[in-house]
């Protein structure tokens, strides 16, 4: 292979010219003497990253560059955020120090870089760790939220370069950003950058239907845009007329958006209608932009006709993150219906640059529900005893939900996450309420706990001194406020039942002649599998454990580590990663019969040959083989990077594999002889199970079958559509009867 060969001085220039276009983009937010810190922050950066090259063997220096351009234009972040983006990394990587920085650029500078810095490294020697990682970016958050825009755009410009990195690489960035990046974006009311993020984990994680949807879209890009056209000209006409001054224009959906609507209602892409949005921007000063919008929305609905159950107000109750505007879907002039949503110029710059513009617009409204949801944030953080892993599922619950307006019976207005409870507004009024609460009135009609409120509901809340937090409760509350304390008041209550048990272990092990010291406790807790000695307490305290099981672990001569039983999990772990990473290829191949490394499929979605799968290391069944798409796919690998094997099939056509297909059609007589015969005979698959059922003249079916691969698969489906009354056949991800397959042998 040649030497790469490197002009330096087309490289000093490209530099120079990124840097002037960094400075255009930042123009309208300088102050005096801005320019002169920003240049400082650029020449610090150049000489500390000098020697450094990206994976795709351009200069290091072009990345920061790229984030602080991304800070200025696209999130609309000032001088210290541009300053802090051009030298995010430095202290990372370079043998600058913070005190340096400090020196030079002052104490907020510092503070921030220090948050970035503590955030960036991903450790992957334990699974919290990541977890932990999470936790840490939201504790700066909390101090400052441009730690956290300054890393969005970080992640964004990495995951914009990412061809150049290894598969499973891409695959690990993707799954955290779909997983943690793309809900932060969408909770600061970045709706631009989190619909790119969504996108750009899909080009990876979903390749093929990726390529599709883009492909099907450009295909029908000028029959679109004709149809968009006629839809705008009357619209603008009219508008003009009324006086209003409105920017109109048609605005694609996501591709990410487009595949998750299909999905949801199992629609092929012809199907999907609503492919893109209408948008009218209003030039409104402050005082009249509420009746300009609803002017705007009798405009289109006297053009249109409006779908009267798709109008969203989110101009009298705008969402949690700052998001205002009116959203309707109306009928188009060819029987299609088309989403439109109004709003204002400065509705407009809070939607598209959430947090940032919403600062600049911070004196006309009052406590705004960004502020608030910080303060959650905050609060959150506060509980010191929560797992990261359940913190990070449980503060991700709540980025993505929509929001309903509930009000108080004094009529003070609370917003709640979509499928809230009684208990969870319980909580939301105060942790004691929450803890002490046994009922409520919903609009005045008693209802139990886990009734799940509605937009506008009036809630009043019944409590009793009696009432104490229970288990079960768990199971219906969905904010993270009302998981975590219920969580705490659980293991306090459990502490103390704990200290009881602590007692009475204490008689019992003297009554058997066993010491009672720190070393037989955790003896006993590995041999009764559990994970700490208050378990153990708590199990004796509870009469799980008693002197019957207390004595068969007397007698049982199994020699036990004195180890807990996380510890010798962690190590399991440790030896099998080693065991697999020390082998000639980090690769596992799968399939293969000299293959010493046992490994099971996952049953959440049945991977079969030529699927494009990872494998993961568990503690107690070694490694599970799962589909790169598969529903867990993006928790496992953002939370637990670390087990993450690459894995590929080889060859092999004598292995069956058992895959789920979900029929729909219009029932017809002998159509399941039809499909048997398809399946059976002309395939010469095994069926394991089917079952069909038809409502009035329309069947649904699922048949359970063992085929050899993808390419088998495909052709079964491509045969079976064909049949007459078929109108779709689609693989889904889980086996409706738990499927146990076979680990590999024939």
């Amino acid at each position: 292979m040649k030497d790469l060969v490197i002009d330096l001085e087309a490289e000093k220039n490209e530099i120079l010219k990124r840097y002037r276009a960094l400075l255009r983009a930042s123009k309208s937010t300088l102050q005096k003497g801005d320019k002169r810190m920003i240049r400082k922050a650029f020449e610090m950066a150049v000489e500390s990253h000098k020697d450094m090259r990206r994976k795709s063997g351009e200069p290091y220096i072009y990345h920061p560059i790229a984030v602080a351009q991304i800070a200025a234009e696209e999130i609309g972040l000032g001088t210290t955020s541009i300053v802090c983006a051009l030298l995010h990394d430095v202290v990372e990587d370079t043998d600058v120090q913070l005190d340096d920085i400090e020196r030079e650029f002052g104490k907020k500078v510092a503070k921030i870089i220090d948050g970035l810095t503590k955030i960036s490294g991903v450790f992957d020697t334990n699974s919290s760790l990541q977890a932990e990682n999470f936790r840490k970016m939201l504790l700066t958050l909390a101090d400052d939220v441009r730690v956290i825009l300054i890393k969005l755009a970080d992640r964004l410009h990495n995951m914009r370069t990412m061809e150049f990195m290894p598969r499973d690489k891409q695959l690990k960035l993707s799954s955290e950003t779909v997983y943690l990046y793309a809900p932060l974006a969408h909770r600061l009311g970045l709706y631009a950058i989190k619909s790119e993020l969504e996108d750009l984990s899909m080009k990876y994680m979903e390749k093929d239907t990726y390529q599709l949807i883009k492909r099907k879209l450009n295909e029908k890009k000028t029959e679109r845009e004709k149809f968009i056209r006629d839809f705008i000209e009357p619209l603008k006409r009219t508008l003009e007329g009324q006086g209003l001054h409105a920017d109109v224009f048609g605005r694609p959906k996501s591709i990410h958006s487009i595949w998750n609507k299909m999905k949801k209602k199992s629609i092929p892409f012809e199907e999907v209608y609503d492919l893109f949005a209408i948008r009218i921007i209003l030039d409104s000063p402050p005082e009249s932009e509420k009746s300009d919008s609803w002017k705007a929305y009798s405009i289109v609905t006297d053009l249109y006709r409006p779908n009267p159950d798709r109008l969203r107000d989110w101009i009298s109750s705008p969402k949690a993150n700052g998001y205002e505007s009116l959203h309707t879907t109306v009928m188009g002039p060819r029987g299609q219906w088309v989403e439109v949503q109004i709003r204002t110029t400065r509705m407009n710059e809070i939607a598209e640059k959430g947090f940032a513009a919403h600062w600049k617009y911070k004196e006309s409204s009052t406590d705004s529900g960004l502020d608030q949801w910080v303060h959650k944030v905050r609060e959150l953080l506060k509980n010191p005893d929560s797992n990261a892993l359940d913190f990070i599922d449980d503060f991700k619950m709540n980025l993505f939900s929509d929001e309903i307006f509930i009000f108080t019976p004094k009529g003070a207005l609370i917003q709640l996450p979509l499928n809230a409870t009684a208990l969870d507004f319980a909580f939301e009024i105060h942790t004691d309420v929450g803890a002490s609460c046994i009922g409520a009135k919903v609009n005045h009609k008693l209802v139990p706990l886990n009734y799940k409120l509605q937009n506008g509901d009036q809630v009043e809340i019944i409590t009793s001194g009696k009432q104490t937090p229970k288990e079960d409760w768990l199971n219906f509350v969905v904010t993270a406020k009302a998981k975590a304390k219920i969580k705490s008041a659980l293991k306090e209550e459990k502490r103390k039942i704990a200290e009881d048990g602590k007692e009475i272990l204490e008689r019992k092990l003297k009554s058997l002649k066993i010491t009672y010291n720190s070393d037989n406790l955790h003896k006993l807790s590995y041999y009764f599998k559990l994970l700490s000695t208050q378990d153990l307490f708590y199990n004796v305290a509870k009469g799980l454990i008693d002197i019957k099981d207390l004595r068969e672990y007397q007698a049982s001569e199994k020699i036990i580590e004195n180890k807990p039983q996380d510890k010798i999990e962690a190590e399991q772990v440790q030896n099998l990663i080693k065991s697999i990473k020390a082998k000639d290829s980090d690769m596992l191949l799968i399939g293969e019969d000299m293959q010493k490394i046992d490994y099971k499929l996952a049953n959440c979605c049945n991977p079969i040959p030529g699927d494009d799968v990872f494998g993961f290391i568990t503690v107690s069944e070694g490694i599970k083989i799962h589909r790169t798409n598969c529903p867990n796919a993006a928790k496992l690998m953002a939370n637990y990077g670390y087990r993450i094997v690459k894995a590929r099939w080889t060859n092999q056509h004598e292995l069956a594999f058992l895959t789920g297909l979900r029929i729909r059609g219009i029932d017809d007589v002998g159509l399941i002889n039809k499909l048997t015969t398809v399946i059976s005979n002309d395939f010469k698959v095994n069926m394991r199970s089917i079952t069909v059922d038809s409502d009035n003249g329309i069947f649904e079916g699922s048949i359970m079958v063992y085929v050899n691969d993808t390419q088998h698969l495909e052709d079964l489906v491509k045969k079976l559509k064909q049949v007459r009354g078929v109108t779709s056949v689609d693989r889904f991800d889980s086996a409706v009867e738990k499927a146990t397959v076979g680990s590999g042998e024939k």
